[in-house]
């Protein structure tokens, strides 16, 4: 049997490091620790401890070349170059007790002389290899070591997000960097049309890690492609936690909405006063929606990424992370909405771009704000991402998570609610009931430029463009050139663009021809 600890598989320890486990707290009660050794062996760690956390207890003493945390047994294993550097670290924190996020531990030498880790066999093991590696690339980079040459390392991130093809949030980005540290501040906007956010963590060591580990990786598979560089700021500022910015030190702060925080008075949404909840509150485990929820399984190889979940076709993930499908709720509040123009198939139409509707109800009493059941989470979230903030009808509508797990319809011998509440689980027009349609790879937010398909040939640009005028000025039209069924046509604002693809879209233009309109990413 070999001497040396290894890792067999995803979960057990070679018989050698397993009793070293099994023995560690013998060491105490015996009186007799191990020899000097270039291997440290760390116990009764906290559950939530990460590789980083290892690597800055044993930074100020030296190079380190491996680490090994063992997060169901609360222990890890720290190797120095040299046995130097581990006999100081293990001489500091015998006098300094050491404490990891607040959790006192234990330091001792380990009765091996090198670590070593095989995790051919295992997904877990190969991202827990990856992390550890970027771990202490990250702290070699902050001791100023090879590849340490950057001066502007600190703690704040500016993450740009390239060839967006789903939605990104700030929750997304929580649970995704929170892997690699804690997460003080997070905020996000959008600059020369690209989704960029800043993020602060609570130290260099773990911005670093981030940075080695996520820098020109994607979030899903094929796209969302993340693009990260070291702030010049030292602090971020943060006055309101909402879905654009967060301080996670200070739950505190209000929202700055007075609109939302009337409709979360209103019981649409769950969560504390005046602090917007996560869209992905309410899911089992870590959060909702999140693409990076840590379940196990999925290959967790070139990348982070993951399939488009629900309805729009799970597939593999990576990074060892997988999506929870249809947990949470699907039922979105919408809000600010213009009573007077507002009606259930309006409502379907629009929200119909980013999933199928399969509920809506306008409150009877309260005629601008409505609630939509979608088909699944994930299009609820689409949706909140895609809408939210919209001009519709002259009003900025707000469009958040509701805490009602399903619409309602009318109890039959009641009332009807004058048509405010409409099923459409079974209408033919909804865009993604088929799995893997074109229409799960074409989802874009409201734009001026809307993309119509299904024209017949009888129908002339003339025609389309005078359709059209009803809602707005149309300033430019183009058919495809090698199909004529399909045309791109710009109105003059977004706006117009939204008003014309509710009143546009399944127009029937010929005996078995209906219109078929989407916002597009073109121009013309």
């Amino acid at each position: 049997m070999s001497h040396n600890p290894m890792v067999t598989n995803g979960t057990g320890l070679s018989p050698v490091l397993q009793g070293e486990v099994n023995d560690a707290k013998k060491v105490k009660l015996d009186g007799g620790p191990n020899p000097p050794s270039r291997v440290v062996h760390i116990r009764s760690l906290p559950h939530e401890v990460a590789e980083t956390d290892i690597v800055q207890l044993g930074m100020p003493f030296g190079k380190m070349t491996n680490v090994l945390v063992l997060k169901q047994k609360n222990q890890a294993f720290l190797e120095f170059q040299d046995e130097s550097a581990a006999v100081n670290m293990v001489s500091y924190y015998s006098t300094n007790p050491a404490q990891v996020r607040l959790k006192p531990c234990y330091v001792q030498f380990s009765n091996h002389k090198e670590l070593k880790t095989d995790a051919s066999h295992s997904f877990q093991l190969i991202e827990q290899n990856t992390n550890a590696q970027a771990a202490l690339q990250a702290a070699q980079v902050v001791q100023g070591g090879p590849g340490g040459e950057d001066p502007q390392q600190n703690t704040i991130l500016r993450v740009i997000v390239d060839n967006v093809g789903y939605p990104v949030t700030l929750d997304v980005l929580h649970q995704l960097f929170s892997r690699y540290g804690k997460v003080l501040k997070i905020i996000t906007f959008t600059k020369n049309n690209t989704f960029q956010a800043l993020i602060q963590f609570s130290d260099t060591i773990s911005a670093t890690t981030a940075k080695v580990s996520l820098d020109s990786q994607n979030i899903y598979n094929g796209c969302n492609t993340l693009k990260i560089d070291y702030s010049k700021l030292t602090n971020l500022n943060v006055k309101y936690n909402n879905d654009k910015s967060r301080d996670f030190t200070r739950p505190d702060l209000p929202s700055g909405d007075p609109t939302l925080d009337q409709a979360m008075q209103m019981g649409g949404m769950g969560g504390m006063p005046g602090m917007v909840p996560s869209p992905f509150a309410g899911m089992p485990g870590l959060a909702a929606m999140s693409p990076l929820h840590a379940q196990g399984g999925g290959m967790p190889m070139g990348g982070f990424g993951m399939g488009n979940p629900g309805a729009f076709g799970a597939t593999a993930t990576r990074m060892g992370m997988q999506m929870p499908q249809q947990a949470g709720s699907s039922v979105i509040l919408v809000s600010n909405l213009d009573e007077e123009k507002v009606t259930p198939d309006a409502l379907f139409t629009l929200f119909g771009v980013y999933g199928d509707v399969h509920r809506v109800k306008i409150l009877f009493n309260k005629k601008d704000n409505a609630l939509i059941q979608m088909a699944d989470p994930h299009q609820a979230q689409l949706a909140i991402t895609f809408l939210d903030k919209v001009r519709v009808w002259g009003k900025n509508i707000r469009v958040a998570q509701s805490r009602h797990a399903i619409v309602q319809m009318p109890k039959e011998g009641q009332p009807q609610d004058a048509g405010l509440t409409k099923d459409f689980v079974n209408s033919p027009l909804h865009r993604f009931k088929r799995p893997g349609s074109k229409n799960c790879q074409n989802i874009f937010p409201p734009s001026a430029v809307l993309h119509l398909s299904n024209i017949p040939p009888s129908v002339t640009e003339e025609q389309l463009e005078t359709w059209f005028t009803d809602y707005g000025t149309v300033k430019g039209f183009k058919f495809f050139q090698k199909d004529r069924k399909m045309a791109l046509i710009q109105m003059n604002a977004v706006d117009e663009a939204i008003h014309a693809l509710i009143g546009m879209h399944n127009t029937q233009l010929g005996e078995n021809s209906h219109l078929r309109v989407s916002f597009s990413k073109s121009t013309i």
